[in-house]
């Protein structure tokens, strides 16, 4: 099991940015994907991003593909969620979550660990 801790989340005005931050322990962190989720009131958790291992793939829904970059640092323990851009709709608890493997494999299945969200508002 790995332990999460995001951080970052925040009220922002349309067309805004945040950045999330995400630590991870535990685990050895460079053995894993990572990925991001988000849970909007009366919806059902939907895929963000994730990226590889090594961050040298990375995967985006389409509704933030070009808004939203997710990257790590393996030195830090850390994945990073830069939110730019954002909308009224991207308001939501987002969480980080671990993968049990290295690349991300198209389902949310596979990740292994979450951690308690943090609050994302975006004020029109």
């Amino acid at each position: 099991q790995v332990q999460l801790v995001e951080s970052g989340g925040g009220l922002v005005q349309a067309g805004g940015s945040l950045r999330l931050s995400c630590v991870a322990s535990g685990r050895t962190f460079s053995n894993y994907g990572m990925g991001w989720f988000r849970q909007a009131p009366g919806k059902e958790r939907e895929f963000v991003a994730a990226i590889s291992w090594s961050g040298g793939s990375t995967y985006y829904a389409d509704s933030v593909k070009g808004r939203f970059t997710i990257s790590r640092d393996n030195a830090k323990n850390t994945v990073y969620l830069q939110m730019n851009s954002l909308k009224p709709e991207d308001t939501a608890v987002y969480y980080c979550a671990a993968d049990s493997a290295p690349y991300y494999s198209g389902s949310p299945v596979g990740f292994d660990s979450w951690g308690q969200g943090t609050q994302v508002t975006v004020s029109s």
